[in-house]
Formats: structure tokens, C-alpha cells, sequence
């Protein structure tokens, strides 16, 4: 994809879906930054059942760190790595009631430094609850940034550093969930859907595939 590309690219992104969301559901930053948290290595579907009870039973710091790892456990049972995000989202909740306030920071550095959060994490929640710029690099907009052109890197960070330098910055904002929902639903990873796609037009993939069957046998 070449940098006359980009603009319309997103244009049309844009055009589908103005307000793009993240799928998680929440009400606060603290129950953002929990799902977050519980998301990695499983579905939104998934976390969305978990916090749905959750939530309802302890949606502070105060709250779900009065659970106790144990009980936490049981409510978050059913997704991926279960007892490593307990015990995460307890020590989280402990370190935010005695150094910050019971209130979720707003930088980078001390997102990092809270267990189980890490580069991904944080540019979620700076981008979801914060509304900074970033782009948490996941493994839907990893395989969407290589595949289509815009931002091609062997690594999560190398994708990220990528389109942050590409991506024009009117549409740095929402850009992260325009190419999760785009890799979710369209740009899939075993049967893209390049032939509904609205901007195959602009996707190296698309433009390989075409050449491909147009090329005598």
C-alpha cells in the first residue's frame, strides 16, 4: 500500500463505521482495565459473559480485591489463563487503592507497572478510556497490517511504530478499532472476505489475488 492510499483507505473505514467501540462492555475505567486485562488470549464474547456477573458483585478496587483470588477464580473460571488473571487483577487492585487513589493512572509508565499489564494493555485503555492516540497492536491488526500493506513488521511493536508513522493523524484515534472490527469480521484469517470488502481496492493482498486469476494458466 502506498502513501496515496492510506488516506482513502481510512476514509472508507471511517465512512462504514464513524464512532467505531471496542466490544468489550463497561461502565468505568477500573472495569475497562479488568476486561483488558482478562481479554488476552481470549474472546470479547467470552470476557463480556465473565464481567457481566462480575461487575455486578465487584466493580471497584475495594470490591474485587475483597473477593480474594479464590472466589475471583470462580467468576472468571470459563476464560483463558484464569488463575494467573486473578491473581493479576487482585495485586492490581491492592497496588491502585494504596498508590493511586483507587483511580486508574493516566500514563503509560504506570499502566506498565501494574501486574499483568503490559504495552497492549495500556494502549487499550490510554485509547478507550483517555482518548489518546495509540494502537494496541493485537493479533487481528498484526495480521491486517501485513496483509493489506500498511504496516508491515515481524513483531507487534514493529507493526505499531509502523502505523503510527503511516497513518495520518486525523485518523490515529479510532484507527485501532477500524482495523480490529476490519480483521474480525472482514479481513478474517482463514477466508478473508476480500470480494465484500470496501477497500480491497487499496489492500496488496486483494491486488495479488486479482493478478493471480487474471494471469493466463
Amino acid at each position: 500500500m502506498n502513501k496515496q492510499q492510506i488516506e482513502p483507505f481510512f476514509q472508507i473505514l471511517q465512512q462504514v463505521n464513524p464512532h467505531p467501540q471496542t466490544e468489550l462492555e463497561y461502565t468505568s475505567v477500573f472495569e475497562l482495565l479488568c476486561a483488558v486485562l482478562m481479554s488476552a488470549q481470549a474472546t470479547d464474547v467470552s470476557v463480556n459473559k465473565v464481567t457481566r456477573v462480575l461487575f455486578k458483585v465487584a466493580n471497584t478496587p475495594e470490591k474485587l480485591f475483597k473477593l480474594g483470588i479464590p472466589r475471583l477464580e470462580e467468576y472468571i473460571k470459563t476464560i483463558g489463563l484464569f488463575k494467573s488473571k486473578a491473581k493479576h487483577l487482585i495485586q492490581t487492585s491492592k497496588i491502585l487503592m494504596d498508590q493511586f487513589n483507587s483511580q486508574v493512572p493516566k500514563t503509560r509508565e504506570e499502566l506498565e507497572s501494574l501486574p499483568g499489564v503490559g504495552r497492549k494493555t495500556a494502549n487499550v485503555v490510554l485509547n478507550c478510556a483517555f482518548n489518546e492516540p495509540t494502537i494496541a497492536v493485537d493479533t487481528h491488526i498484526f495480521r491486517v497490517s501485513n496483509r493489506v500493506g500498511l504496516a508491515k513488521g515481524k513483531t507487534p511493536l514493529e507493526v505499531e511504530k509502523g502505523l503510527l508513522k503511516r497513518i495520518p493523524i486525523q485518523y490515529q484515534l479510532h484507527a485501532h478499532h477500524w482495523l480490529i472490527l476490519h480483521g474480525r469480521y472482514v479481513c478474517k484469517a482463514r477466508s478473508p472476505l476480500c470480494q465484500a470488502c470496501g477497500v480491497s481496492d487499496y489492500c496488496d493482498h486483494a491486488k495479488k489475488a486479482t493478478t493471480k486469476a487474471r494471469s493466463p494458466k
